[in-house]
């Protein structure tokens, strides 16, 4: 693999009217939609990087930012960058389950709380969980990550009387399957999904590790007990990059 990654790096003669920095990164680009980079593998450091090109790191940061525009790159905090894997195939169906999807896919999901707290229900989430409006709901922000890999940026409203500790259960088992579970629901079906699209801004981006302006597949959900009533309304921001969503009814 070291072998097939120095020869994708070696140096070519620069193209007239093409930055440095540019022609770094689409000689990994190239790489990369060769395979000879794979999907998840971690890019060489940029001291690396910058020696076999010749360059100063600063554009070779300048490259890797490029990459990361393309989506095709993720800077992972104090670990590197890597290679974006394939996308994730995600079933949308009655039974819409994240860590499910996940493991299934051979990935290990996790879930992070970023943010939680109590509020009224505003007019559309009284709407989605058919309660009055100013009802007290648990908001729970969450980044739902696969393999380490951040999928989605999600937040969920649950009403308060039935998960009175939904955030501090959902710390200690990251997962919405679990901590319904805690509370004594051990069973939901999806009543209804919307899709649409939308563009990462600063805060998602960074979630995310995106590139502000990355584009996101917005899914809007609500999930009912058997009995239909709603138990949870949920808006989640995937990386269009990394999931493929398949309604499977």
């Amino acid at each position: 693999m070291a072998q097939a990654r120095n020869k994708a790096m070696t140096a070519r003669p620069p193209a007239a009217g093409v930055t440095l920095w540019r022609r770094i990164a689409d000689d990994l680009e190239r790489a990369i939609a060769a395979g000879e980079i794979a999907p998840g593998e971690k890019l060489p450091g940029e001291t690396e990087i910058a020696a076999r090109f010749a360059v100063n790191r600063h554009t070779v940061r300048r490259a890797i930012a490029e990459l990361a525009g393309r989506g095709l790159v993720r800077a992972a905090r104090g670990s590197g960058t890597f290679v974006e894997g394939g996308r994730l195939a995600y079933p949308i169906s009655r039974r819409t389950r994240f860590s499910e999807i996940v493991g299934t896919a051979g990935r290990e999901a996790d879930g992070r709380l970023v943010a939680s707290r109590l509020e009224p229900a505003d007019r559309a989430i009284a709407r989605r969980l058919k309660v009055p409006k100013g009802t007290p709901v648990v908001r729970l922000d969450a980044v739902r990550s696969a393999s380490g890999v951040p999928l989605c940026s999600s937040t969920k409203w649950l009403p308060a009387a039935r998960v009175p500790d939904a955030a501090k259960v959902y710390e200690a088992t990251h997962s919405i399957t679990r901590m319904l579970a805690a509370f004594g629901i051990r069973d939901y079906r999806r009543h209804s999904t919307r899709v649409t699209a939308a563009v990462a801004d600063a805060i998602e981006a960074a979630r995310l590790d995106l590139s502000p302006g990355r584009p996101l597949l917005v899914v809007e959900s609500v999930d009912v007990t058997p009995d239909g009533k709603p138990i949870a309304a949920s808006t989640a921001r995937f990386a269009a990059d990394r999931v493929e969503l398949m309604v499977e009814y």
